[in-house]
């Protein structure tokens, strides 16, 4: 779409990353100017959609945009170049982002209308409680304050609110619940929470062999209007991927476990017995 007074701002398909690094460009604007975005748009001058699309995610902003949007906001070159080097890959249909960055998927995770987890070796993030997040990162090289903004992120995470909740399914493998983190309280606490949350658990027993125990922990999630997204964590980082390659592997694995993992009623009994 034309715009006043500058480049358009080149429509494409959006990305959950590029709609986190969208939402990140308006904090700024609220945070820093206190401007709406008709306002915002008419200081630039340009036309209030651009705006839009640009912090929706909808639409790649052009380099002479971001230095625009960013210098308006009152930030440095350092900023610019730092944010730049990220949304070069915005769009991008698989990327890697740096494992302290959780909005993006927080984002994600509060916009989509079903999720679907598997995790080996942990009880999924999204039903951790904080004591089992601060047991399980105590083995790792973070500090004590880096730790707590781990949890504070993940507590924000798991308590975002949009209009519909999402409809969620976590597949827990029996490793995740043998394996003790933290002392006997932190485990029986996060075990009380897995039986009694509203979501769906289900269990991949060890019965089920190796296959389970070999495929990385991952998720799927599904969106009213847009694309759905696969992604993996770890402590390199958070895939992206909405590649069909990537969503049809990971739809593939969801139904094979929907055929070995134990049914909704077994599972929370199995963990009553825990």
């Amino acid at each position: 779409m034309p715009t006043r007074g500058g480049t358009a701002a080149t429509a494409i398909t959006s990305t959950a990353y590029s709609r986190a690094l969208g939402a990140e460009l308006r904090r700024l604007r609220e945070k820093f100017t206190r401007l709406t975005g008709q306002a915002f748009a008419e200081q630039l001058g340009w036309d209030p959609s651009k705006v839009s699309n640009i912090e929706k995610g909808k639409a790649r902003a052009s380099e002479i945009d971001l230095v625009q949007y960013l210098m308006t906001c009152g930030r440095d070159s350092d900023c610019f170049e730092a944010f730049r080097a990220r949304y070069r890959y915005a769009f991008d249909p698989r990327v890697l982002i740096a494992p302290a960055d959780l909005r993006a998927l927080a984002l994600a995770e509060a916009q989509a209308t079903k999720i679907t987890s598997y995790d080996v070796l942990t009880v999924p993030a999204r039903i951790q409680n904080p004591d089992y997040t601060r047991a399980l990162l105590e083995f790792g090289r973070g500090s004590p304050e880096e730790i707590e903004e781990v949890v504070r992120q993940l507590e924000e995470r798991q308590e975002a609110r949009w209009p519909n909740s999402p409809e969620c399914l976590f597949y827990v493998h029996e490793l995740a619940l043998r394996m003790r983190v933290g002392d006997e309280k932190i485990m029986q606490e996060q075990l009380r929470r897995l039986g009694h949350t509203p979501h769906t658990v289900r269990i991949v027993p060890m019965s089920a062999g190796p296959g389970p125990v070999r495929r990385s922990p991952r998720m799927l999630l599904g969106f009213a209007k847009l694309a759905p997204l696969a992604c993996g964590e770890s402590d390199l980082g958070t895939v992206f991927a909405h590649d069909g390659a990537s969503i049809a592997d990971s739809r593939g694995f969801f139904t094979w476990l929907d055929g070995i993992a134990l049914d909704e009623g077994s599972s929370r009994r199995f963990l009553e017995t825990l």
